[in-house]
């Protein structure tokens, strides 16, 4: 934390401690307030000072509540703080009749729900911004009660998503000098591939040829947002155990020509939605870059976790797939490399066929990972059998994994082209895996 960040915290403590001193004087916020009545005197607060104490009073009585008053304070909140709709009625009436610019612009500010400026008001004091990615965390389990409460985390995600946009966040490399209270983080926040204690962080951190960058935020200066996990190899590889293989051959990272990410980790539930990687991965690439010319390649080892829910859901298939799957089912997450082996084609088309023709609804690739990987201008590269050894890896894709790759030549081309067309780019390898019968 810089010393500018403690002057400026240290302000803001003072500022809010004159503020309560006011409050408590004018006595105008008793201890009969409701949680939303102090909501509400908040909105209609004009001094700085008593608007940072209410909004530090409100936060901290926030913190106390069980789950069922979490769910009473949202759905009040969603009531009191919506669009003044008698308001905008009449200003779309009055625009329609006198069209202008100015108008247009009022009729804009006046249709933003005043949840959002309650938001706002919040993340003024001491900690808000952490405080709110927290209500929000608790926010997105409570719209599985209440639908309607959807509409008021819009709110929280319209806001977030410009405080952290990407100018906002600083990239760091960890390593082995990094704060323990972040170290620690790192192993509790890893969603890919369990670190199993300190000894194993070490490798992932302190060897020569690996790296881990995560980035941060001013407002949450020792939690990392998202973090990526790198091993410098002399190829693209086929499988995830000889990455994370405790008793490998360390490779001098001048001598390496491929980068590969093998794990992402988004750490904060609260921040769902608020897209980080594709910042993430494209600017580790450039700093990779930089410290080593020498890498040519830059390349995932990336799981299919979708693939076996695929199934699941039953799709359509040719009936020499449909048989494989009859066969894979009963399997559950009991390895058999045999059965993988002797079936070694039918596995890499049904793959493939996945990857490159299953959708959800909305038309965008069923698979997470795929979506995130394409949507960033990757290519799906390679296709891996029994690549996951792990319990985890067979549940989610009887082992398979895949290598996307970031040609630097052909990233905004192969973006564009997704966004646009839906059109996966797609190495000829993985065409002849689908194609052939």
């Amino acid at each position: 934390m810089s010393r500018w960040t403690n002057i400026i915290e240290d302000l803001l403590s003072r500022v809010t401690d004159i503020g309560n001193t006011i409050l408590v004087n004018s006595n105008t916020d008793s201890e009969t307030l409701s949680l939303s009545e102090k909501c509400k005197a908040l909105l209609s607060n004009v001094g700085e000072a008593t608007g940072l104490a209410r909004s530090r009073d409100i936060l901290e009585d926030y913190k106390n509540l069980d789950k069922a008053e979490q769910l009473a304070f949202f759905q009040q909140i969603y009531a009191d703080c919506g669009v003044n709709e008698d308001l905008l009625r009449k200003s779309v009436s009055e625009w329609l009749k006198h069209p202008s610019k100015v108008e247009a612009r009022y009729i804009h500010s006046i249709s933003e729900p005043r949840s959002q400026e309650l938001i706002r008001r919040l993340n003024l004091a001491y900690g808000g911004t952490a405080a709110l990615v927290k209500m929000r965390e608790d926010l997105l389990q409570h719209t599985k009660t209440d639908p309607s409460l959807v509409a008021l985390d819009k709110d929280f995600q319209h806001l977030f998503t410009s405080w952290f946009n990407n100018g906002f966040l600083r990239l760091e490399r960890i390593s082995w000098s990094t704060p323990a209270s972040i170290l620690e983080k790192i192993i509790a926040y890893e969603a890919v591939h369990e670190i199993q204690g300190w000894d194993e962080l070490r490798l992932r951190v302190a060897a020569h040829d690996r790296r881990l960058y995560a980035f941060f935020h001013p407002s949450l200066s020792d939690e990392p947002l998202i973090f990526v996990e790198v091993a410098l190899t002399d190829d693209m590889p086929d499988n995830i155990s000889s990455i994370l293989s405790g008793d490998r051959e360390t490779l001098d990272p001048h001598l390496a020509s491929t980068a590969v990410f093998y794990s992402i980790s988004n750490c904060q539930t609260g921040l769902r939605g608020i897209s980080f990687g594709n910042f993430l991965i494209k600017q580790v690439v450039e700093e990779l870059k930089r410290e080593l010319p020498n890498l040519k390649r830059f390349v995932t080892m990336s799981p299919v976790p979708g693939l076996r829910r695929w199934i699941d859901s039953k799709p359509a298939l040719e009936p020499t797939m449909q048989k494989l799957v009859d066969e894979l089912t009963p399997l559950h997450n009991k390895p058999d490399k045999v059965f993988i082996e002797e079936n070694q084609r039918l596995l890499y088309k049904l793959a493939a066929h996945y990857l490159l023709e299953a959708k959800h609804k909305n038309g965008g690739p069923f698979d997470p990972v795929s979506k995130f990987h394409l949507g960033n201008g990757a290519r799906l590269e390679q296709i891996n059998l029994w690549a996951d050894e792990s319990k985890r890896g067979f549940a989610g894709s009887w082992g398979i994994m895949v290598n996307y790759e970031y040609d630097l030549n052909s990233i905004e081309i192969n973006h564009e082209h997704f966004l646009r067309e839906g059109t996966i780019s797609t190495s000829p390898t993985v065409k002849r895996l689908y194609t052939n019968s």
